[in-house]
């Protein structure tokens, strides 16, 4: 008993754990690991590459300044790229190609034989998986289309928002030819200036996609981002576009234009042609008004004096290319007014259709503003001929709507992946891109001009292509190259 009693007193005065320290321990291993695991998702999210430009590098063979991602906390922002990227495309379902009226089918546009021209480099040799990732050194992205569902692995950044609008205009291709689109893996940068040289590459040509091209390279011509919207610049969808400059071509008769040549746009783009430009800015000398656009300041004034609708109150309107090609080819030859087109190194994929003194007036670049004045003193000397080709030209234009747009590059596509030799899969790193992913990544002010171009299901199939005829490609170069020439003969 005594010695019992003593164990049980000896043993009461071990300290007692306090009630609460249990569930503390919980709680800190809880925070702990909660901390742990949002470390891990945050680290996975900074590592996660972005049709947005999230974790990108600018393309290294044209630099320029990152776009600032404004997120607010790095938890928010981790959080909005793991929601827009993994929890948005839900479909897996292959789309079903709808049935469309057989009736309703027309020929493409001409220019449609271009697509046979820019795929020929591969027609015998095909194009090899290892042929492909070669082509990846001078890729921004890399597009998989693999069951009507859309993928994209992203290597660099692009320069403003060119990479989200390219790639809206895929999945809008998908939307309207459900179906309908093979599958297709392809290389694509989104920078201006064609790389793959007919020099360097000709024993081997690279298949690579871009806005422009040149006669000495094989860079295969897309249509560009801009035929969806512009926000930095406050440009709208192409048809909209269209629509608005072409009524506000009507707002004056072509006696009541002025009779000089216009030209707005920004200089500063290491271009030396829109450099010298500048010094042809005199009505009464060379019959020229040169504007300089400064869209730091058009932005903070609300775009109030660069509507293209409003740009349309000469009777010509000048054409000068930039860094490389410009995207305002489109919107000064929809104006009506007479083109002065300054001779152009660099093609898009419908520009190769305008013709000298039936769409455009050549210009060449040297002596640039005497020749700038004897257009002008030609087309006021002759003002129905003038008239007639600055419509013909709105015509050409009015002709290429977005439904046009759409059949090229479901053309261009279809027949690219006729010459891959693989059977294209989507890769581990590349992330599956749909509507609702993109415009889940897009800011107010994107998401709004997105959703504007949108498109719905055509009622009609693909216009037909012309069929392949190299022959008549080569008269029509041969046919546009003596016009010219005439043309600056005589001027």
């Amino acid at each position: 008993m005594g010695f019992r009693s003593k164990l049980n007193h000896g043993s009461s005065r071990i300290p007692r754990s306090p009630p609460y320290f249990y569930p503390f321990v919980c709680i800190l291993a809880f925070l702990s690991l909660a901390a742990l695991f949002f470390l891990k998702v945050s680290d996975f999210a900074y590592q996660t590459k972005t049709v947005a430009g999230h974790n990108l590098k600018p393309t290294p063979w044209h630099l320029f300044e990152p776009k600032i991602l404004d997120e607010g906390t790095s938890y928010s922002r981790a959080t909005k790229i793991l929601q827009c990227q993994y929890f948005q495309c839900h479909s897996n379902a292959y789309p079903i190609p709808p049935l469309l009226d057989p009736s309703k089918l027309t020929s493409c546009p001409e220019f449609f034989r271009w697509i046979h021209h820019d795929l020929e480099p591969w027609a015998q040799s095909r194009i090899s998986f290892d042929h492909l990732m070669e082509a990846k050194d001078y890729a921004a992205f890399r597009v998989i289309i693999v069951g009507g569902r859309l993928f994209i692995d992203m290597y660099y950044a692009c320069v403003q928002s060119r990479v989200m609008f390219t790639v809206w205009g895929l999945l809008q291709l998908l939307k309207r030819y459900p179906g309908m689109v093979p599958d297709v893996d392809l290389m694509f940068d989104c920078m201006d200036k064609p790389a793959i040289n007919k020099t360097e590459h000709n024993s081997r040509p690279l298949p690579l996609f871009r806005y422009c091209t040149t006669k000495e390279h094989f860079d295969i011509p897309f249509p560009d981002w801009s035929f969806w919207g512009w926000p930095e610049v406050n440009i709208g969808p192409w048809d909209t576009e269209f629509r608005d400059i072409k009524k506000g071509s009507h707002s004056k008769r072509w006696s009541e234009k002025w009779p000089y040549a216009y030209w707005k746009g920004n200089p500063d783009v290491a271009s030396p042609l829109r450099s010298e430009l500048l010094q042809c800015n005199d009505t009464k000398e060379w019959r020229a008004q040169i504007l300089r656009q400064d869209w730091g300041e058009e932005a903070r004034a609300g775009y109030m004096q660069s509507k293209l609708s409003n740009q349309c109150k000469h009777r010509y309107k000048i054409y000068a290319e930039g860094y490389a090609w410009s995207v305002s080819l489109k919107y000064i030859v929809s104006c009506g007014s007479l083109t002065l087109l300054i001779t152009p190194q660099y093609e898009d994929f419908f520009s190769r259709g305008l013709f000298p003194t039936k769409n455009y007036w050549p210009v060449i670049p040297f002596d640039l503003c005497q020749n700038i004045k004897n257009a002008v003193d030609w087309g006021n000397a002759h003002p129905s001929e003038a008239e007639a080709m600055g419509q013909a030209g709105q015509d050409f234009m009015d002709s290429l709507n977005m439904g046009r747009v759409y059949d090229y590059m479901y053309h261009l596509i279809t027949e690219y992946a006729k010459l891959l030799d693989f059977k294209p899969l989507a890769p581990p790193s590349a992330q599956e891109v749909c509507a609702e992913s993109l415009l889940c990544f897009a800011e107010p002010k994107l998401r709004q001009f997105l959703e504007q171009s949108a498109t719905s299901l055509s009622p009609s199939p693909p216009c037909a292509v012309p069929n392949k005829d190299g022959k008549i490609l080569s008269r029509w170069k041969k046919l546009k190259e003596k016009v010219s020439n005439d043309i600056m003969r005589q001027t």
